[in-house]
C-alpha cells in the first residue's frame, strides 16, 4: 500500500542510492519489532553504522582555530530532485582531501540540516573565536537557518584553488561576537541560548544557590626531596607493571599501552567473582602475582556498576583481604616497589588508607568484621556537585615532586588530561587537608588554563576541596589520582589545547633503573 509504505520504502532506496553513487558501504540492522497489525504500521528501522577509514593524523575538527582567518563556503550542486550531483560531490571531496593532506584547511564543517547560522555558532563556540561576515556576505536572513545539505564551511589562511565551488563569506577574530548581516551577538549569550534547553536535564554546572561546601584552596609547593624518594634495592630494566582488571574495570588495555610504551612488561590479571571458589581462587592468584612484580596499578572503571553509597568499594574489600593486604605491604616496604591508582583505583586506594598513610587500613580478623573508618575522619571521593557523570578534558598543576612517580616534571607544570567519573570530589576534615598539604602529599590540583588552582566550574569539574586531584602516601611510592592519564595517545583530541602527555608511566620505570 504505497500510501502506508511508500515513505519508508522511498527512504531505503534512497539511503541504497546513495551508497551505491559514493561506492560506501554501510552496515545496517532491521528492528525486529517492524510490521503491521490492523491499521497500525511500524516501519523497518534501518540503523546505519557507516565507516569512514582514514589517518587521525588528517582528521579535521569543525571549531575555528585562529583569528584572522579567511571563511568559505564550498558547495556542491543540488539536482531538481533534491539529491545532489553526486560526480560533483565526489570531485569536491577529493579536492577537499587534498587540500588537507596539504595543510591548507585548519577547520571544516558540514551545514547540513540546522542551517549556515547554527554551522558559524558552533565553529565559533570551541574555542571562543568570533567570526565578522563581509560586506558581500549577500545571503538573506530568512535563508541563514535553512537547510544546506553537501555545503561546507571552511576555514582557512590561503586563498583556494578555482576549480573548488567556493565563496568567501567572512573572516575569524579576536572579539568573542558573531556578526551576520551586521546583526552582532555576544558567544556568551549564544552559548546559553544553546545550551539553555537542556541544562535542567544534564545540568554542565552546579545548581544556582545549591549548598557546595568550600573550605577553600591550599595552594603549597614542595621542591624535591630527595630523601623521601629511595632507589630500590636493585635495578631492573623492565619492571614488572600488574595489572588487576576487576568487575567493570574498563581501562586496562589503555594503562597496559601507556607502561608497555616506556618499557615496562605488563600482565593484567583478571578477577573472576562468579562464585566463591572463583573469588578464593582470584585473591590467592593476586596476591601471588603481586609479590612477583615491582609495580601494582589499580586502574579505571566502574567497579560494581559503581556501588551505591561509594564506588570501588568491592576493589577496596579486596585490597583489604589479609593475603594481598599482605603482599602489598611486602611490595612497599620490604621491596621498594610502588603503587598507583586512577579513578576507581584512586577511589580504592583511598578508602584502604594507603593513600593517606601509606598503609592498608585494618583487614578484618575471621568472624570479627572491623568497622569501616570514620567518615568524617578520613578522606573520601563524592558525587560530583553537578550530581552526574563527567566527561571532559581539565588542567592539573603539579603542587609537588617528592615522589618517584612525579620525581621528572616540575612544580607547577601544566597537563590536560581527560576526567570520566560520577564520584570524583575529592573531601576531608580542614584537619586532615592540611596535614596532606603539610606533609606534601597534595600532588595535583584542578587548576584554571593560567594554572591557578581553583573551586571555579568546570576547570574543578567535580567540585574537589583544596582543588585536589590526585595524593600521594607519605613516603610518595603510592599515588592516586582521578584524571585519566593512560588515556594519552597521538592525535587523540588533537583539536583540545595543551601537554596532554604526563609521564608518570616513565617516572616509575626510571625509578627501577
Amino acid at each position: 500500500d504505497p500510501k502506508r509504505w511508500g515513505l519508508p520504502f522511498a527512504a531505503l532506496l534512497g539511503a541504497f542510492r546513495a551508497q551505491h553513487e559514493l561506492r560506501l558501504a554501510a552496515i545496517g540492522g532491521k528492528d525486529s519489532m517492524s510490521g503491521s497489525f490492523n491499521d497500525l504500521d511500524v516501519p523497518p528501522t534501518l540503523v546505519s553504522f557507516a565507516l569512514a577509514p582514514g589517518l587521525a593524523s588528517l582528521a579535521l575538527s569543525p571549531e575555528f582555530k585562529q583569528p584572522g582567518s579567511t571563511v568559505s563556503i564550498v558547495e556542491t550542486p543540488i539536482l531538481a530532485n533534491g539529491l545532489p550531483d553526486f560526480d560533483a560531490l565526489k570531485q569536491t571531496a577529493e579536492a577537499l582531501h587534498n587540500l588537507n593532506k596539504a595543510g591548507k584547511i585548519l577547520s571544516l564543517h558540514h551545514i547540513g540540516k540546522a542551517g549556515l547560522a547554527a554551522a558559524i555558532t558552533k565553529c565559533c563556540l570551541g574555542n571562543a573565536i568570533g567570526f565578522i561576515s563581509s560586506s558581500g556576505f549577500g545571503t538573506l536572513a530568512s535563508d541563514l537557518s535553512k537547510p544546506a545539505y553537501f555545503q561546507f564551511l571552511i576555514e582557512h589562511t590561503e586563498a583556494l584553488p578555482t576549480y573548488l565551488n567556493s565563496r568567501d563569506i567572512g573572516t575569524t577574530t579576536e572579539a568573542e561576537t558573531l556578526t551576520l548581516n551586521g546583526e552582532t551577538h555576544s558567544l556568551a549569550d549564544l552559548q546559553s541560548a544553546w545550551q539553555s534547553t537542556l541544562e535542567p536535564v544534564y545540568p554542565t554546572r552546579p545548581e544556582a544557590g545549591s549548598e557546595i561546601v568550600d573550605r577553600g584552596l591550599m595552594i603549597v609547593d614542595t621542591p624535591l626531596q630527595s630523601s623521601t624518594i629511595r632507589n630500590p634495592q636493585s635495578t631492573i630494566s623492565k619492571p614488572k607493571v600488574l595489572i588487576p582488571a576487576f568487575p567493570g574495570t574498563n581501562s586496562e588495555y589503555d594503562s597496559a599501552r601507556a607502561f608497555q610504551r616506556v618499557g615496562a612488561t605488563t600482565h593484567i590479571e583478571v578477577f573472576r567473582n562468579l562464585s566463591a571458589r572463583h573469588i578464593a581462587e582470584s585473591i590467592h592468584s593476586l596476591a601471588q602475582k603481586i609479590s612477583e612484580s615491582q609495580i601494582l596499578f589499580i586502574p579505571g572503571g566502574f567497579s560494581a556498576g559503581d556501588e551505591p553509597d561509594g564506588s570501588a568499594k568491592f576493589i577496596a574489600t579486596i585490597l583489604r583481604n589479609p593475603r594481598v593486604s599482605d603482599a602489598i605491604s611486602d611490595l612497599l616496604e620490604n621491596r621498594d616497589g610502588l603503587v598507583l591508582g586512577i579513578c576507581n583505583g584512586f577511589q580504592a586506594l583511598v578508602k584502604t588508607g594507603l593513600l593517606v598513610a601509606g598503609t592498608s587500613s585494618p583487614s578484618p580478623s575471621e568472624g570479627h568484621p572491623v568497622a569501616p573508618p570514620d567518615p568524617s575522619a578520613q578522606p573520601t571521593l563524592l558525587h560530583n556537585d553537578i550530581s552526574r557523570h563527567i566527561s571532559q578534558y581539565v588542567q592539573t598543576r603539579i603542587v609537588s615532586n617528592s615522589s618517584p612517580w612525579l620525581a621528572n616534571m616540575a612544580v607547577g607544570e601544566i597537563h590536560t588530561i581527560p576526567v570520566s567519573h560520577g564520584e570524583g570530589k575529592f573531601f576531608a576534615t580542614p584537619e586532615t587537608l592540611a596535614a596532606l598539604a603539610t606533609n606534601g602529599q597534595i600532588a595535583t590540583q584542578y587548576c584554571d588554563p593560567s594554572g591557578t588552582p581553583t573551586m571555579e566550574h568546570p576547570f574543578n569539574p567535580n567540585g574537589s576541596l583544596a582543588a585536589i586531584e590526585g595524593i600521594t602516601s607519605p613516603c610518595g611510592r603510592v599515588f592516586g589520582k582521578m584524571a585519566h592519564s593512560e588515556r594519552f595517545s597521538e592525535n587523540v583530541a588533537k583539536n583540545i589545547p595543551g601537554h596532554k602527555a604526563q609521564p608518570i608511566f616513565s617516572a616509575g620505570v626510571i625509578y627501577f633503573s
